[in-house]
């Protein structure tokens, strides 16, 4: 009865998906010959399919054999604090900083398995989900789900759902991808949805996806950059905690991290400790030199040889 439902439900999908579109997701009928429509509710494009058994194996393939090896062949990839991920059980939220599409094919490449496997990707609504094509391709391969940026169409949110049926999600806080390589400010979403669902936050932080592959650009830099993706302690909201104290908390955490690259884990603690950290944005300077500091690439942190030749 479920394996029906299922089918019956893709087929449904399917209807919505194509009906009176071609491949592209573009509508048959001209505009200047369509009949007058009202606005009505906000389009919601179907991604239940996406997370159906045969789907997801297709998925797991694709990022295996695929996305992840050309991702790794493309950059350098350091990963740094998995440990931190061993004791934590159930759903979480993956909280990172965005500069880069390479950013999430960097996160779901070096997730452990049992976290790749059940981790959904909020994407943005108004670009990844513009298009039929799009949102399909992105929904396969990614196991994306539309996340509304703007309050103007609001699109019901899947995030609620998804947690409750055991799904992590990885979410990106700042909204966009930054247009300079530096952090905007967090907004609450992310936070308001693990005090409301009491499920703890992973921040992520990744470097040098900038420069590896900026704004604009629709393939990586040659010379396969370094970049860092680094894990912290997971946050779990306190008894009583609002969303913005917890946010508070996370933006902490995203900022000691950005600086264990140029000062090491004790020396960030420590400057986190005395309340001399903040959120990375960037010197207020023109834009050109936030960019052209941005995209330096980074420095090698090779430990030194145990013993010389």
């Amino acid at each position: 009865m479920s394996a029906r439902r299922s089918r019956s439900s893709l087929y449904r999908e399917a209807k919505v998906l194509f009906a009176k579109r071609d491949w592209r997701g573009r509508a048959r009928t001209p505009r200047s010959a369509a009949q007058h429509e009202p606005p009505g509710e906000p389009y919601e494009f179907p991604t239940g399919w996406a997370r159906m058994p045969a789907v997801r194996v297709a998925r797991q393939g694709i990022q295996r054999a695929g996305l992840t090896p050309l991702t790794w062949s493309l950059t350098k990839p350091e990963i740094r604090g998995l440990d931190r991920l061993e004791q934590v059980t159930g759903p979480v939220v993956f909280v990172a900083n965005h500069s880069s599409h390479l950013d999430t094919p960097l996160i779901l490449g070096s997730l452990p398995t049992r976290y790749a496997r059940r981790v959904a990707v909020g994407a943005a609504a108004d670009y990844f989900f513009d298009a039929r094509w799009r949102a399909a391709v992105t929904a396969l391969v990614f196991n994306a789900f539309p996340v509304e940026r703007y309050r103007s169409r609001r699109l019901r949110s899947l995030a609620p759902q998804l947690l409750a049926r055991g799904w992590s999600l990885l979410l990106y806080p700042e909204g966009t991808r930054s247009e300079d390589g530096w952090m905007g400010s967090m907004r609450l979403g992310a936070a308001q949805l693990c005090v409301s669902r009491r499920v703890p936050a992973v921040p992520i932080v990744l470097r040098g996806t900038y420069a590896a592959m900026p704004r604009g650009r629709n393939w990586p830099v040659s010379g396969r950059p370094r970049v860092v993706v680094r894990y912290g302690e997971p946050l779990s909201p306190v008894e009583g905690e609002s969303a913005r104290g917890f946010n508070t908390r996370l933006t902490q955490a995203v900022s000691q991290l950005w600086a264990e690259e140029e000062m090491g884990w004790y020396q960030s603690l420590r400057a986190k400790t005395a309340g001399e950290l903040a959120l990375p944005t960037g010197p207020k300077v023109a834009s050109w030199r936030r960019t052209w500091e941005s995209t330096r690439p980074l420095a090698s942190r090779r430990p030194p040889a145990a013993w010389r030749d």
